[in-house]
């Protein structure tokens, strides 16, 4: 599939398959784009936990606002390192960043392998940590499902002009 065509065809669907499988070989794909991904000085401060397990699925799912992140038979949450990232000068780290650029490889990847996902970050962290048994400095950053995703799940796809996005300073 052409980059710009996986570009317009990945969407954020809240509907899944929950008896077809993700492919090995897919998720392998996957999990390789997402190493893949650049982050600031190549630190990688994070990690990828690649959820199958059903009742870890439905604790997670429970615990989040939404209930269909449980009809997906994959969650992939990132988890990021605040203290082996980056920091910028003022000494912020860059741990969410790296994160976002990571995850936005695993959802494009996704799409290109025709499986749907939804990049969610509205979920108590702690919670999140807490049940995936995730201790500081490490921490649950973002999280999605992953699967064959139902055609009616997702919202109607709308977006800016692009001259309400874009300014061209010369």
């Amino acid at each position: 599939m052409d980059f710009y065509e996986v570009i317009r065809k990945r969407r954020s669907f809240r509907g899944y398959f929950p008896g077809k499988q993700v492919p090995e070989d897919a998720l392998g794909r996957i999990a390789e784009a997402v190493r893949l991904a650049p982050t600031a000085c190549n630190r990688q401060p994070c990690r990828l936990l690649i959820i199958r397990r059903e009742e870890l699925r439905k604790k997670i799912a429970a615990a989040v606002p939404f209930a269909w992140l449980a009809e997906a038979p994959v969650l992939a949450v990132m988890a990021g390192n605040a203290d082996e990232a980056w920091h910028r000068f003022e000494g912020n780290s860059a741990v969410d960043i790296d994160a976002s650029i990571m995850m936005e490889h695993l959802v494009l990847a996704a799409a290109a392998e025709g499986l749907g996902t939804c990049w969610v970050c509205a979920f108590d962290r702690r919670k999140l940590d807490a049940i995936l048994g995730l201790e500081a400095p490490w921490s649950s950053i973002a999280l999605t499902p992953l699967g064959y995703a139902r055609e009616n799940a997702c919202r109607p796809l709308t977006r800016k002009e692009l001259s309400d996005l874009i300014q061209v300073i010369d």
